[in-house]
């Protein structure tokens, strides 16, 4: 495999994707990011077996192939190198590394096989529909901070989506102190949508990429999963099995305060 690619787009690919692999990982594979190069793209793929982000960008690509790198070491040289510097990487004959160099720097980081990478099987989302960036953006926001850290009651630790019995889409989080509930228009195609729990962290990545995007977002789900695409960046993340308590019953009724 050989590739090269912008500085700027390899460190906004590697940004993106690498914000999911975590600094301690008892599976080695799972600290690396897959790398995929052909017809022009590089496709770059990281997971932590609940949640994945892939994300294509443009490069020169010389010869096609398929690597994991380290993610977080990657991203790291991305980033201290020289703004505009075009970067290649390499991977060839016996050597198990990677070479990636740019302008006087060379770098060999070690490669794991790319057969061992666990790739999120792709199943059919029931339910998919288009929603602008600004109103996901808006629903977490407004719900985000009440998510519980608990880890025993599980099903608290993410925010509960669902189609409201007015008809509109509605966000809640609660840790049992506090309670947050937002709700705004069904999106157009959502209203047969599964009622889902996101997790707290997918919560956050889809937070992130939605501050570098501005546009609608295409939303797939099903009763296990969840997919966002961003335009060339895609997220997919396992929902929380579990029945979020019916928290209509704690709101009071009839307030006049």
């Amino acid at each position: 495999m050989k590739l090269t690619i912008e500085r700027a787009i390899l460190l906004k690919a590697l940004g993106h994707v690498q914000a999911v692999v975590e600094r301690r990982n008892t599976i080695p594979i799972l600290s690396n990011v897959l790398i995929n190069a052909s017809d022009g793209f590089a496709r770059f793929t990281a997971t932590d077996l609940d949640m994945e982000i892939v994300e294509e960008a443009e490069a020169s690509v010389e010869r096609e192939g398929l690597i994991t790198a380290p993610a977080h070491t990657l991203y790291e040289i991305a980033r201290k190198l020289p703004e505009g510097s075009q970067v290649t990487l390499e991977l060839g004959g016996d050597d198990p590394r990677i070479l990636l160099s740019a302008g006087r720097s060379r770098f060999n980081l070690p490669i794991l096989p790319p057969g061992d990478f666990p790739v999120m099987p792709s199943e059919d989302l029931a339910v998919s529909f288009t929603a602008p960036a600004s109103e996901i953006a808006r629903l977490i926001d407004k719900t985000k901070f009440a998510i519980s850290t608990e880890e025993t009651r599980y099903y608290l630790n993410g925010i509960y989506l669902h189609k409201a019995e007015d008809g509109n889409l509605c966000a809640v989080a609660t840790d049992g102190h506090r309670l947050a509930l937002t709700r705004q228009a069904l999106p157009s195609g959502a209203s047969q949508m599964p009622s889902i729990i996101l997790p707290r962290k997918a919560v956050g990545e889809l937070r992130k990429l939605i501050d570098d995007y501005d546009g609608e977002v295409s939303v797939g789900l099903s009763e296990t999963r969840a997919e966002f695409g961003f335009g060339a960046v895609r997220l997919t993340s396992k929902l929380i099995d579990g029945t979020f308590p019916d928290y209509t019953r704690v709101i009071p009724a009839g307030n006049d305060r």
